[in-house]
């Protein structure tokens, strides 16, 4: 069973996938987890291949939420996508890093969520 932690994630999940499937994206894989890491959503935009972290907040105390992708998470998700790109034979594929940032709801609206293309480029490297 999931702590509440894990059910605002997978939610927030679900959500970003949503939104991104409205974009034109294809989602590819939800929760790519390897031996380095983990990748929230692995999607098709057109031509490139996109590696999708998710960032969501349930309230604005800890702030904004594309705030929180530090250089050290996006070293991991770097190798993280090099190793799923060797192992599925894509490394010559266009890719790219993209974020959805999902910010609180405000008066009892919806979230917003927030597409940040090319949020950064390969990590560590």
């Amino acid at each position: 069973m999931l702590n509440k932690s894990q059910q605002f994630g997978n939610k927030s999940e679900i959500l970003a996938a949503e939104f991104l499937e409205n974009q034109g994206y294809t989602i590819i894989e939800r929760n790519y987890r390897n031996a380095i890491g983990e990748i929230d959503l692995i999607a098709k935009d057109g031509e490139t291949l996109v590696f999708v972290e998710v960032k969501a907040r349930n309230s604005a105390r800890y702030g904004n939420p594309k705030e929180a992708l530090t250089y050290s998470k996006q070293k991991k998700i770097s190798k993280t996508a090099i190793f799923y790109l060797k192992m599925t034979k894509q490394t010559r594929i266009k890719a790219r890093f993209d974020v959805v940032a999902i910010h609180p709801p405000e008066n009892n609206e919806e979230p917003r969520i927030e597409l940040i293309k090319n949020a950064f480029n390969l990590a560590g490297f």
